[in-house]
């Protein structure tokens, strides 16, 4: 699994103040504090920064490369703010993150992505908004991002298609539409493009306390469905065992063999069945009643876990 370390990120008040202060040591910390925990790439959510782009875009990336060699993405609405900070990069290939079908950034975008040599994340996300579907995402990459890049010769292997992760608490019908569009993706072109998403995005919004146990459940849905590429959280010690479980097929613990199973079934287009989790241990059933939220099977509410939470924190 190809992980974007998501940590910063606007939405965090320490990076906004330390955004705000040009504090460099801090963003160096973090920066390395992400690859260290095996980010291969990191993700630079600054906002529009409609005043200060043009200062603060470039001295973002002369800050992170003097302590890491991975590519950086650019995460911003501004296309001035990204070419700023693309004619600063001297290290790896960089990312755009992103354009989108709208016809705005569907024209500007690609065109700067190849200009510079960066590689491009593309949304499935037309005028009209995001759509439901699996289908109508994937025939937004078919008809309108994957072509616009072929007409201005743009690498295809450069191109990273995003069908967008929404959350479950609000959004939970788009859940199961995006583990369709993954695995419809995989086959849509040849060669297919690369696709990423952006992995937290599905527990915004619900408390803290279960954002790891639905952002791991997920994760392993999806890369049943086929995903490889992920702006996610790094530092996150249990969603990285979880990828490692499934990636080195270690089926030494029940969780683990759990973890195996919900991607098998995944990939095998099936779902999760109850004889495949032990009901006794809290755990086991904390993820089955995660996925059946994730396949929108039973309404979203914060307390869904109920008396399995309380199973859970007795025995930790």
């Amino acid at each position: 699994m190809y992980i974007i370390g998501e940590n910063i990120h606007i939405i965090s008040q320490r990076v906004k103040d330390a955004l705000k202060e040009r504090d460099a040591k801090f963003f160096q910390e973090l920066a390395v504090k992400q690859v260290e925990a095996g980010a291969q790439a990191l993700d630079l959510n600054l906002g529009p920064r409609k005043k200060d782009w043009e200062e603060v875009f470039p001295w973002m990336v002369k800050t992170i490369e003097a302590v890491v060699d991975v590519p950086l993405s650019f995460d911003t609405t501004n296309v001035d703010g990204m070419e700023a900070g693309l004619k600063a990069v001297t290290k790896a290939q960089p990312i755009l993150n992103s354009t989108s079908a709208e016809p705005e950034r569907l024209e500007k975008v690609p065109l700067l992505a190849k200009k510079y040599n960066a590689k491009l994340i593309a949304l499935t996300m037309a005028k009209s908004g995001i759509p439901v579907s699996a289908d109508e995402r994937v025939a937004i990459a078919l008809e309108q991002l994957i072509p616009r890049c072929l007409e201005i010769d743009f690498p295809i292997e450069d191109l990273i298609i995003d069908p967008l992760v929404l959350t479950v608490s609000g959004c939970q019908e788009y859940c199961p539409e995006l583990i369709t569009a993954i695995h419809t993706l995989k086959y849509a072109w040849d060669p297919p493009p690369a696709i990423s998403v952006g992995l937290s995005n599905v527990s915004n919004a619900v408390p803290s306390h279960n954002r790891p146990l639905i952002n791991r459940v997920y994760c392993a849905m999806l890369m049943g469905a086929g995903l490889q590429m992920m702006i996610a959280n790094p530092l996150d010690e249990k969603l990285k065992e979880t990828i490692r479980i499934i990636e080195e097929r270690d089926d030494s613990t029940p969780v683990g063999r759990l973890y195996l199973k919900l991607h098998d079934r995944v990939a095998a287009m099936e779902e999760l069945q109850p004889e495949d989790v032990d009901m006794s241990d809290p755990e086991q059933v904390a993820i089955w009643k995660t996925v059946q939220i994730l396949l929108n099977k039973v309404i979203y509410a914060d307390g869904y876990l109920g008396e399995t939470e309380a199973a859970l924190q007795a025995a930790s």
